[in-house]
């Protein structure tokens, strides 16, 4: 039997890049075309000898694959996407791909939320890996521990149970093709589900914060009765999410008949801080459930924010059928993930870090965390915020008016106004003399590295490559050191 040749349209995104890669584990031949290529999917997606077109020329229709596999970033008008109409050629979205291929032979632990998605399911992973159950899993960053963003492991093991082996996946809400506009996790049959936050994003495909509830509610009547629903009870979105109705029994996390930590500080500074970023020694708590502590935890990570997203991981691991003690454990030798406050490289006491925050909660919550944990060690060093607004929503600008107010913490703030029709600095004329604005890519650099000085950390906040920013900072920051 021919080997399936599967062509993915948008190969280089987190998603279909990691689609990829499992399929290409699972021995069906891939290829791919995008316009925009970066690590650390190109680099990838190199490595498993998967080839890549530039492009979306409509002269691919030639390769003629068994199916073509659509991403979102395929949309009416360009070339491919009318030759394949045209030619009633076979098309299926990367979520319907997977869930009818791949997730089909698995028990699926899916991750949703507005922010923390990728951070907590990297915690969940590592967590069932540590426990001995290989699981699968496609993850929009990379976890240091595991070194790529997907993984196919053997269908059957796991817990040995006949149902399957563990597939991690982290559940997105936005749309899944230009031909199927509903969210992409409602492809995601989820035998444990956690809902870890939601308020308003994705402005080009959502009106208002009401219409994601829909969304999310949608995939809660989807869940089997069997199953098991992870809910952050301190979010009042997803509380009206749940008052809808649903079939799948809930255990909720920050709640006192349910998943908690010990000491928890409501006015601590919320971060994303992985173990890459080296500032500070781990953070110790007791998780409790039902009000009995059930397991310590000395996490990488610090701040309510990431105690939030190792709470729903452990409370996801346990449902699963992970000891409680044996989850809290192993988050100790968690490692973080890729562009989750990395360290890209230091000149002269000068540290270069990378952030994938783009929207305002989280471009504050990691600036906030920053600060925090460099007066917790002693480290009184300015932070220099460097914004990319890339992400669709910011694009619009409907979040530019919360702009400075998440950024109010930052000693000096850098923006990037290259492709965004709002000004973007009048967006952060509060901040007054701290903010710098530049339409110029080298401009900009050139203005950071000029006001930078010893003890600093620029703190490159973006969901794309940026233009390859961290290099050309650290370049530049070694050219200055050398005069």
């Amino acid at each position: 039997m021919a080997t399936m040749h599967l062509h993915i349209i948008g190969i280089c995104g987190t998603f279909m890049g990691g689609l990829a890669q499992i399929a290409r584990a699972r021995g069906f031949r891939v290829t791919g075309c995008d316009a925009n290529v970066y690590p650390p999917m190109s680099t990838q997606l190199e490595r498993a000898g998967i080839e890549l077109i530039e492009g979306f020329s409509a002269d691919q229709i030639r390769l003629a694959p068994d199916v073509w596999v659509v991403g979102n970033v395929a949309t009416r008008g360009l070339p491919l996407v009318e030759a394949l109409l045209n030619q009633r050629a076979r098309i299926v979205s990367g979520p319907q791909w997977l869930a009818e291929n791949i997730l089909n032979a698995h028990r699926v632990l899916a991750v949703a939320g507005t922010h923390g998605k990728t951070t907590t399911s990297s915690i969940l992973a590592w967590c069932l890996e540590d426990a001995g159950l290989s699981p699968s899993f496609l993850i929009g960053g990379v976890p240091e521990n595991f070194g790529v963003s997907a993984r196919l492991q053997r269908p059957g093991a796991g817990l040995g149970d006949p149902r399957g082996a563990p597939f991690v996946i982290e559940a997105d809400e936005y749309d899944t093709a230009f031909f199927d506009k509903r969210s992409k996790f409602l492809h995601y049959r989820a035998e444990v589900a956690v809902m870890n936050n939601l308020e308003f994003d994705h402005a080009d495909i959502f009106s208002d914060l009401a219409a994601i509830e829909t969304q999310f509610y949608h995939w809660v009547r989807t869940l089997p009765a069997e199953g098991r629903l992870i809910v952050n009870a301190s979010e009042p979105a997803l509380g009206r999410v749940m008052s809808r109705g649903h079939y799948t029994s809930v255990d909720y996390f920050h709640h006192e008949e349910g998943w908690s930590v010990a000491s928890p500080c409501a006015s601590e500074a919320v971060s994303l801080l992985g173990t890459s970023s080296a500032l500070s020694p781990l953070d110790s708590f007791e998780i409790l459930h039902k009000g009995r502590v059930v397991g310590s935890v000395s996490s990488p990570m610090h701040g309510a924010h990431s105690r939030s997203n190792v709470l729903a991981a452990v409370a996801a691991a346990v449902a699963f059928g992970v000891p409680a003690e044996q989850a809290c454990a192993s988050i100790a030798r968690f490692q973080g993930v890729q562009r989750r406050m990395q360290l890209r490289g230091e000149i002269d006491g000068i540290q270069v870090l990378d952030d994938f925050a783009h929207h305002p909660t989280a471009i504050a919550t990691t600036v906030e965390g920053l600060k925090r944990q460099q007066q917790r060690s002693g480290d009184f060093g300015r932070v220099l915020a460097v914004i990319e607004p890339r992400s669709n929503t910011m694009k619009l600008g409907v979040m530019s008016a919360r702009l400075a107010e998440s950024l109010r913490e930052a000693d000096l703030v850098f923006g990037f106004a290259g492709g965004i029709e709002w000004d973007l600095g009048k967006a952060l004329s509060p901040l007054q003399s701290r903010a710098f604005v530049h339409q110029d890519l080298n401009d900009l650099v050139r203005s950071i590295v000029a006001q930078a000085r010893v003890g600093d950390r620029i703190l490159v906040m973006s969901n794309g490559g940026f233009g390859g920013i961290h290099e050309k900072l650290l370049a530049a920051l070694r050219t200055k050191s050398s005069h």
